[in-house]
């Protein structure tokens, strides 16, 4: 085994964030933060709004320059976004005028894969998320929960090894959430990618994450960092027995505690 199998896949050394309001004012959004993710972990982000859980997540994206420190992925600092690193947006971005299938392939199809390549590896990422019948369909002719199954697909289809999630099941219906939750571990535990997860409910925290990173209020900085002992062992195959188990409310309420302190 390598230096470079064992290190982190991201690393955070003292990033901050500061902004400069239209007022003139400086808002200090991110505490120094000092954090390492191995490969293959699953990682999920709670705190009060307003405390830096997306500035962190557009940090890692590359869609916003650090005020002060350094962020690497596999060891290179972090500067722009990459195909390695797929954002799942809280709402879905798929283009309507694409077939779903289209909107899978979307990337591939930048980097100038084959068309029939990129047909056969988008079918098998929708059939992974179970859409397989819908490739045909346009976005506006799914429901909201299979849209972002799409979304999902699309980022998984393009080899991203971090996968980054801004509260992308916030809008859905409880039986719609609870569902793709589920289907999220499973997709996470086969592939083996690595999951950023923002959300603000601490039971999903729980439910999906191996970590959980309690931010406080701003300047946003971690308060906590839990290990989800529970993901390690049979807790994740109990499905939503899992919520009722005792350890697991314990850790809820530690975390929720931790939130409210």
């Amino acid at each position: 085994m390598t230096a470079q199998d064992t290190a982190p896949l991201v690393t955070l050394d003292q990033v901050s964030q500061r902004y400069v309001t239209d007022s003139g004012d400086v808002v200090h959004a991110l505490a120094e933060t000092d954090l390492e993710i191995p490969a293959g972990q699953f990682v999920c982000v709670v705190g009060p709004s307003g405390c830096g859980k997306t500035t962190l997540l557009k940090i890692l994206a590359g869609f916003l320059t650090p005020s002060g420190g350094r962020a690497t992925y596999r060891g290179t600092e972090i500067t722009r976004p990459g195909a390695e690193r797929g954002v799942v947006f809280q709402q879905p971005n798929l283009y309507p005028w694409f077939s779903v299938r289209e909107n899978v392939a979307l990337g591939m199809r930048i980097r100038g894969m084959k068309k029939r390549d990129r047909a056969e590896k988008a079918q098998e990422y929708l059939d992974l998320v179970g859409l397989g019948d819908f490739g045909d369909a346009k976005p506006y002719e799914l429901s909201g929960g299979m849209q972002q199954r799409a979304q999902i697909a699309r980022v998984l289809a393009n080899d991203s090894d971090l996968v980054l999630m801004d509260e992308p099941f916030g809008a859905l219906d409880a039986i719609t959430r609870a569902r793709l939750q589920a289907d999220l571990l499973t997709l996470q535990r086969e592939q083996h990618r690595t999951v950023f997860f923002i959300t603000h409910d601490v039971d999903e925290a729980v439910f999906l994450g191996d970590r959980v990173l309690v931010m406080s209020a701003r300047p946003g900085r971690v308060v906590l960092d839990q290990e989800i002992s529970l993901s390690a062992q049979a807790g994740h195959q109990l499905g939503e027995e899992m919520r009722r188990l005792p350890d697991f409310i314990e850790l809820r309420e530690r975390i929720a505690g931790a939130i409210e302190h």
